[in-house]
C-alpha cells in the first residue's frame, strides 16, 4: 500500500505561497495523477486521521453526489457526551439519507425566493448603513470588522430573530468555532456557551414565534422538531450564513483590489455584477475542502475507493480544474458563469446560497462605488490572512480612501 503523505495542514487545503488566492503547487500536481493520493492530516478534537484526497472536478461532483460517500459522522448523537457541532441533533452536516432529507425539507421552506426577495431591499439598507458609518469616521478602517463581519451579522441576526447587539457574540464563538489552533477544551467551552444561547432562544421562540426564519420553522414545524434539533437548526444557520458571507465579503475585496481593470468593471458597469459575484465565488473558493465517509465499497469515476476510508474534497482544486475553466483558470469577472463546486453538490448543497449571492452582488459593488479610491492602507505582503480554519478568509482588511 501507498504510505500517506505527511501534512500539518490537509494538502487539499493549501494556497500558494506565491498567491495566496490560488492552490500551491503541491495541490495541483495531485489533481494530475491518475491516482486518489492518500494523505494524512491531524484535527484538533480528533486527532491524526487518513483520507484519499479528491482534487479532479469531476471526482469531487461525482463523490459529493454519491450516497456512499457520506457527510455525517454515521452514528446518532450521544445526549451524555459534551455537545459539539459533530454531537448536536440538527446540524444538518450530521445527517445522510431519509432523515438528512427531512430536516432539510424543514428548513427548504423557510429559503422560498419571495422571502429572499423581501428581505433584498432590507440588506440594501443595511449596506448603506454600514458605509455611511465607514466614510463618517474614515479616510481608513479595518473593512473585515467594519464590514466585511457586520452585515452578515445583522442579517444573521434578522433570521434568527434576535437582537443586534448580540452580533458581537456570534462573531466571537463563531470564529473560535473554526479556528483549528483552539485546544479541545477551548472548543467545548465556546460550544457549550454557543448551545446555551441557542437553546434560551429557541425557548422563547417557542412561545412566541415572531417573523424570523427560524420562528417561521417553529411555528410552522415545531411539533415535528425536538428543541435540541432547533438548536442544531439555530447554529447551522450562525455558522453557514455568517462566516461564508463574510469571509467572501473581504476576500473579493482584496483580490478586486489586486486587479484593478476588474475592479472597476465591476464598480462600473451593472451589468457585471452577477458575473463577477459566480466568479468570485469560483476563484476564492473559501469553503476550501470537505470531508465525505465511505460506507460502502464505491466507484469514482473508473477508480476503487473501499467502506471505511474517508475522502478529502478539494473544492479550490476542483473548481481551477481546466475541464471546468480552460487553460486560464484566473480571475476573469467577465467569465460566463460555470456549474462551480463552491457551494457543494447533491444533497448537502448549501441552503443559504441565493442569500449568500444576494448579500455579495448588493455589497460589492456599493461599497466600490462609495470609494471610488479604495486602496490598501499596508503593503500587500502584511495582509493577515486566516488559514487554519476550514472557512479561508481575512483576519483583517485595513484600506483607506
Amino acid at each position: 500500500m501507498t504510505q500517506p503523505e505527511n501534512s500539518a495542514m490537509p494538502l487539499t487545503g493549501r494556497r500558494s505561497g506565491r498567491c495566496p488566492f490560488e492552490p500551491a503547487p503541491e495541490l495541483n500536481a495531485l489533481r494530475e495523477r491518475e491516482d486518489l493520493p492518500r494523505i494524512s492530516g491531524e484535527h484538533p478534537m480528533f486527532g491524526p486521521f487518513e483520507f484519499r484526497a479528491i482534487t479532479r472536478y469531476a471526482d469531487v461532483r461525482a463523490a459529493f453526489g454519491h450516497e456512499h460517500a457520506q457527510s455525517g459522522p454515521g452514528v446518532d448523537p450521544d445526549p451524555d457526551a459534551p455537545r459539539t457541532l459533530f454531537n448536536q441533533p440538527g446540524f444538518l452536516l450530521n445527517y445522510d439519507g431519509p432523515e438528512h432529507a427531512r430536516l432539510r425539507r424543514m428548513l427548504t421552506s423557510a429559503f422560498t425566493v419571495r422571502r429572499l426577495k423581501q428581505m433584498q431591499p432590507w440588506i440594501e439598507q443595511i449596506v448603506r448603513d454600514r458605509l455611511d458609518e465607514i466614510a463618517q469616521a474614515g479616510p481608513a478602517a479595518d473593512l473585515v470588522q467594519e464590514f466585511a463581519l457586520p452585515i452578515p451579522s445583522l442579517v444573521i441576526c434578522e433570521l434568527l430573530g434576535v437582537p443586534h447587539a448580540d452580533r458581537a457574540q456570534f462573531q466571537h464563538q463563531s470564529a473560535v468555532l473554526l479556528d483549528l489552533t483552539k485546544t479541545a477544551q477551548e472548543q467545548y467551552e465556546n460550544y457549550a456557551a454557543m448551545h446555551a444561547y441557542m437553546a434560551k432562544l429557541v425557548a422563547t421562540l417557542r412561545a412566541d414565534p415572531g417573523d424570523s426564519l427560524l420562528g417561521s420553522v417553529i411555528r410552522e414545524q415545531g411539533g415535528e422538531l425536538t428543541d435540541e434539533e432547533l438548536v442544531g437548526f439555530g447554529n447551522l444557520l450562525l455558522i453557514a450564513g455568517h462566516e461564508t458571507t463574510s469571509n467572501m465579503i473581504g476576500l473579493s475585496t482584496l483580490v478586486l483590489l489586486r486587479h484593478p481593470d476588474q475592479l472597476a468593471a465591476v464598480r462600473d458597469d451593472e451589468t457585471v455584477t452577477t458575473t463577477a459575484v459566480e466568479e468570485l465565488l469560483r476563484y476564492l473558493s473559501i469553503v476550501t475542502q470537505l470531508n465525505r465517509r465511505v460506507v460502502e465499497d464505491m466507484d469514482l469515476n473508473g477508480r476503487r475507493v473501499d467502506a471505511g476510508g474517508r475522502l478529502s474534497l478539494s473544492v479550490l482544486a476542483a473548481n481551477q480544474d481546466r475541464e471546468l475553466v480552460g487553460d486560464d483558470a484566473g480571475l476573469n469577472v467577465h467569465r460566463k458563469p460555470v456549474a462551480h463546486l463552491t457551494f457543494g453538490f447533491g444533497p448537502h448543497q448549501c441552503l443559504g446560497q441565493q442569500l449568500a449571492r444576494i448579500e455579495l452582488r448588493v455589497a460589492l459593488p456599493a461599497l466600490l462605488r462609495r470609494f471610488p479610491t479604495l486602496q490598501l492602507a499596508v503593503p500587500f505582503e502584511d495582509v493577515d490572512f486566516r488559514i487554519l480554519s476550514p472557512v479561508y478568509g481575512l483576519k483583517s482588511l485595513p484600506v483607506t480612501w
